[in-house]
């Protein structure tokens, strides 16, 4: 007998499989609306300019409670503590889907391309807002968080966790991420990288991969 089809098309280029970045290609996030729904929108604007949210919430994003972030906000710049609680307390009205790149991603779910999802997040926050919230999530066969695993983008081990748990090698699969840094750490690994910017331009590349048809 011939032996069995492969449960989905092995493309010429050899990229079988597509790792997404979550926030902003998949789902926006935007702080400011969270942080304006508790301060207003003037005093939301001062604290993502004056403080280094960025980094605070980084923390959170490899694996530190909210709980610890918060506490400290309150003991070393409690000028910014209602902002940063704010956040925390609204982050649900930072969320939204963007329609567009789901429409990728429910193609490639019809043509059978295996996919997944590799985030930067809190995992509170992820388990909070955005798993029971987000259709677009049962289209992945796994999300990889890195608030769970204690690890965050652009360090290599978790997209050769994301790799490992999709059952492909790193040189069969493309990262789409909105930061350059970050597709290029995957790159660095073997994967292939696209730095998001628009869903027609993603479709066009997904296309000249052989993901999707031309």
């Amino acid at each position: 007998m011939p032996p069995s089809a492969p449960p989905f098309p092995t493309p010429a280029t050899g990229v079988a499989g597509v790792v997404w970045d979550l926030g902003n290609v998949l789902i926006d996030w935007q702080p400011l609306a969270a942080v304006a729904a508790g301060v207003g929108e003037d005093e939301a604007r001062r604290f993502l300019a004056g403080f280094d949210f960025g980094a605070w919430n980084h923390a959170c994003d490899a694996g530190r409670p909210w709980a610890e972030a918060l506490a400290e906000l309150d003991r070393l710049h409690p000028e910014w503590s209602p902002h940063g609680h704010a956040y925390h307390r609204h982050f649900a009205a930072a969320l939204s889907e963007l329609p567009a790149s789901v429409a990728v991603v429910r193609d490639l779910h019809a043509a059978g391309v295996p996919q997944c999802g590799l985030t930067n997040w809190s995992h509170e926050l992820y388990q909070a807002h955005a798993a029971g919230r987000f259709d677009l999530l049962d289209l992945l066969d796994h999300v990889v968080v890195s608030g769970m695993e204690r690890i965050a983008k652009p360090d290599p081990r978790i997209f050769l966790l994301a790799a490992e748990r999709s059952g492909l090698a790193p040189e069969r699969l493309v990262f789409v991420d909105d930061k350059a840094a970050n597709v290029e750490a995957a790159r660095a690994l073997g994967l292939a990288g696209i730095v998001f910017t628009d869903a027609v331009t993603l479709r066009t590349e997904l296309t000249a991969l052989s993901l999707l048809p031309g």
